[in-house]
């Protein structure tokens, strides 16, 4: 064998060596490149439904569960409650919800799948302020006399009655949004998943 071929071997080699650890380089750099561009563990979360035990949950109280980072509420309206709805229509925007702002298995008077139950995002329409519950009836809760009860949006005054429908004249422009939810029991909800996986 020549020492030109020789060295022609010894460069290959060295060719062959730098581009095996260039390789090797190029993807240990875009491991994490690539790895930073999945959606974290806890973004995943943030998007994941939720399970609630609303077992404990008493007609005429409310709680607050945290979807996508979002509250929403969940009330187990009283009888009383309920019967403010009917007598509301020609006050609110949207009484028959002809607006998406529900699932469509929620398009009906009281905007969810079991009357005593509603599910909604406490997240205004207007501008995103979150509005504080005012269950009360009347003057008592700094209402006018004719207040059944609902929430008050404390940025800009609008106002939702207990099935997040928007009173009429009011900043916001929709009723307050009714997520996917679905009921695995009588005493657990699952908000942000329904029975067609959406």
């Amino acid at each position: 064998m020549s020492n030109e071929s020789r060295v022609d071997c010894g460069r290959r080699r060295l060719v062959v060596a730098t581009a095996a650890v260039g390789g090797v380089g190029a993807i240990t750099a875009l491991v994490p490149f690539v790895s930073s561009m999945l959606p974290s563990e806890r973004a995943k979360a943030a998007g994941a439904p939720v399970e609630v035990d609303i077992g404990s949950l008493e007609a005429g109280q409310m709680m607050t569960v945290e979807w996508r980072g979002k509250p929403v509420w969940i009330i187990n309206r009283s009888p009383q409650m309920l019967e403010t709805l009917p007598k509301l229509d020609e006050s609110v925007a949207d009484p028959k919800s002809a607006k998406r702002m529900q699932p469509d298995y929620c398009q009906n008077e009281v905007r969810s799948i079991k009357p005593e139950y509603m599910v909604v995002v406490g997240i205004c329409t207007h501008l995103g302020c979150s509005p504080t519950a005012k269950f009360k009836r009347g003057v008592e809760e700094g209402m006018d006399a004719s207040w059944l009860g609902g929430f008050l949006c404390p940025c800009h005054g609008s106002t939702f009655d207990f099935a997040g429908r928007v009173f009429k004249n009011k900043p916001a422009p929709d009723n307050l949004e009714v997520p996917r939810h679905m009921y695995l029991s009588d005493k657990r909800l699952l908000i942000g998943e329904d029975k067609k996986g959406a």
